[in-house]
C-alpha cells in the first residue's frame, strides 16, 4: 500500500502539470486575495473571506485534474489488471490513491499560508486578524477537497479515459457543491427546499468557512465522502461480475 501511495506522490511530480496545477491556484488565489476587487488592501480588512470564497471554484479544476488519472490512466494502460493480480485488497488500493490525492491536495493548500502570515503581519484597519476563524476555514476547504477527491476517484473509476474522468468529476463536484442550492433558490419546494439545500456542499461550507465548526458538518463531510469512496470500490467490483 505504501509503495503505490509513494508511487503516486513521485509521478505527480514528475510531470510538470503537477506543478502547473499547483502554480495556477497558488497565483489565482493570489490574485483575488491580493489585486482583484475587494482584495485585502482596497477594504483595508484582515481577513481571507476573498480567498475562502473562490477556492471552491479552483477545486472544481484543480481536484478533478488530480484525480482524474487515479483509475482511468490504469485501466487504458492495463495496469489496473496487474494491480489486481497483487497482494493488495481493493480497500488499501483506493485508500492508497485516496491518501495520495489528500497530500498533493495539502501540498496545494500549503502555499497559501503565505497569505495568512502576510494579513497577519499586515494588520489593518479593524486589527489581527481571526487567527482562529482562520484555521477553521482552513479545515472546511480541506474537508471540501476531501469530498471532491473522494468524487474524483469515483468518476475516475468509471472511466478508461482521463478528460473523461476530468469531465466527470468537475460535473459531479459542481452539483454537489452548487446544485443543491440552486434547487433551493428556485423555491418550487416549499419547506422541503431547505431540506435539500442541506444536502448540498455549499450549505456546510458556508457556515465553516466563516469559523463556525458544527459537528453535524463534520459528520456530513466524512459520509458524503465514504459514499463516494464505497462507489469506487463498488466500481472496481464490477469486473468481477
Amino acid at each position: 500500500m505504501f509503495a503505490l501511495f509513494s508511487k503516486e506522490i513521485k509521478s505527480f511530480f514528475t510531470s510538470i502539470l503537477g506543478y502547473i496545477i499547483v502554480g495556477v491556484f497558488f497565483v489565482l488565489t493570489g490574485l483575488f486575495v491580493w489585486v482583484f476587487r475587494g482584495n485585502v488592501i482596497e477594504t483595508g480588512r484582515s481577513t481571507l473571506q476573498n480567498f475562502f470564497d473562490i477556492a471552491p471554484m479552483l477545486f472544481l479544476i484543480l481536484i478533478p485534474a488530480i484525480t482524474m488519472r487515479m483509475f482511468a490512466e490504469e485501466r487504458k494502460s492495463g495496469t489496473i489488471e496487474l494491480l489486481f493480480t497483487q497482494p493488495i485488497s481493493d480497500v488499501k488500493l483506493i485508500a492508497a490513491k485516496f491518501l495520495a490525492c489528500e497530500v498533493l491536495l495539502l501540498i496545494a493548500l500549503l502555499p497559501t499560508l503565505i497569505y495568512f502570515w502576510s494579513v497577519w503581519q499586515l494588520g489593518a484597519a479593524d486589527g489581527k486578524i481571526d487567527v482562529g476563524a482562520t484555521w477553521c476555514s482552513y479545515l472546511g476547504l480541506f474537508l471540501l477537497g476531501t469530498i471532491f477527491v473522494s468524487i474524483g476517484l469515483f468518476a475516475s473509476s468509471i472511466t478508461k479515459n482521463q478528460i473523461v474522468a476530468f469531465l466527470l468529476a468537475a460535473l459531479f463536484c459542481f452539483l454537489m457543491h452548487y446544485g443543491f442550492n440552486f434547487i433551493y433558490d428556485l423555491d418550487i419546494l416549499g419547506s422541503a427546499g431547505y431540506v435539500v439545500k442541506k444536502i448540498g456542499i455549499e450549505h456546510h461550507y458556508s457556515y465553516i468557512s466563516m469559523g463556525v465548526i458544527d459537528s453535524r458538518d463534520i459528520i456530513y463531510y466524512i459520509t458524503v465522502s465514504f459514499l463516494f469512496l464505497l462507489g469506487t470500490r463498488i466500481s472496481l467490483l464490477s469486473r468481477k461480475w
